[in-house]
């Protein structure tokens, strides 16, 4: 690998700092198994920011978005976690889906859209089923903004319906939320590798 890789984690829970989030939990294990293949990793809470609603790359006075949009540019990785609410991903990860409409009008310096040669990756947690749905929502408008899918790329855990035990509360990490975590790390570190040296043609 020429140079490190870096990844960011947007996690979209509803909670604010530091309120304990199962979405945080199953974001850092997949930020953990990306640091096991070199990546430098970076994270941060979109509740904890003033993200304003609307479709530009700057909403004006006070919009926290700007910074946290740099921040997605210089990453070679987002991942994105959301938890599930009412079977969809939280009104947080809409927002931040949202304002990263805008850069379906921004460029590179190559003329290509502005997050071409960026790896995705999908993380949901919650205690109904909806897991897939939501991914398929993410990769979808994460795709069309630029962004490249890894095989496997979604990581999720929904517990059994009708009940109350969250994410956090489990007492090891379940071998199937391991082996998901663990493959997606290495698709997503394997695939940013390869388009960071031989990006998309201009």
């Amino acid at each position: 690998m020429d140079a490190q890789l870096t990844a960011l984690l947007i996690n979209c829970t509803l909670k604010p700092a530091p309120e304990a989030s199962s979405t945080e939990v199953l974001g850092r294990q997949v930020l953990d198994a990306l640091a096991g293949h070199g990546v430098a990793v970076d994270e941060l809470r979109a509740v904890d920011h003033d993200i304003r609603p609307g479709v530009q790359a700057d909403m004006g006075e006070g919009d926290a978005w700007p910074g946290i949009r740099q921040r997605i540019l210089d990453a070679d990785i987002l991942v994105l976690a959301t938890p599930t609410w009412l079977g969809q991903p939280s009104s947080v990860a809409q927002r931040v889906l949202e304002r990263l409409d805008a850069e379906l009008g921004e460029t590179d310096e190559l003329g290509r859209p502005s997050l071409f040669d960026r790896v995705a990756l999908a993380v949901v947690v919650g205690n109904e089923d909806g897991a897939h749905h939501i991914a398929a929502i993410l990769f979808q408008a994460l795709n069309d903004v630029g962004f490249t899918v890894p095989a496997q790329g979604s990581v999720y855990w929904n517990g059994e319906a009708m009940q109350k035990t969250d994410y956090k509360d489990l007492g090891q990490v379940p071998p199937k939320v391991a082996a998901a975590t663990a493959t997606a790390a290495q698709n997503a570190a394997h695939l940013a590798a390869l388009l960071h040296r031989t990006g998309y043609p201009a």
